[in-house]
């Protein structure tokens, strides 16, 4: 059975590169851009995993975590952090708000793969 991952993303070539490196590897990629409706979005899809930029646009990634983590439904939900800033104090959110995992842009293929197969145990 195909795993199912969201990727909650703004950036038109970061959602491209993310769809076609998982596709290949066998994976059903669903997109969503905005932070507002990334709750609903999550609830509709039910996903596997999410991979969640920090900067979206009407609402941050550490406020969408937060309610994933509030919620019963999606507090074990895993959720691979993804940012442009590679600081540590994003890190360290991320890691406070309950990330399973955070991965900084540019990143390879192939730490992209290896994330998610370790997220999914597969």
């Amino acid at each position: 059975m195909r795993k199912r991952v969201l990727l909650i993303e703004d950036e038109p070539n970061i959602i491209q590169a993310i769809s076609f490196i998982l596709s290949r590897d066998g994976w059903t990629v669903d997109t969503h851009a905005d932070g507002q409706s990334a709750m609903a979005e999550v609830a509709r899809r039910t996903p596997d995993v999410v991979i969640l930029d920090v900067m979206l646009p009407n609402r941050s990634g550490f406020d969408i975590l937060q309610d994933l983590r509030a919620d019963p439904a999606t507090e074990k939900l895993p959720v691979l952090m993804l940012t442009a800033r590679g600081q540590k104090r994003d890190r360290e959110l991320a890691e406070r708000y309950g990330a399973s995992r955070f991965m900084t842009k540019p990143f390879s293929n192939a730490e992209v793969l290896e994330t998610m197969r370790q997220l999914t145990g597969t």
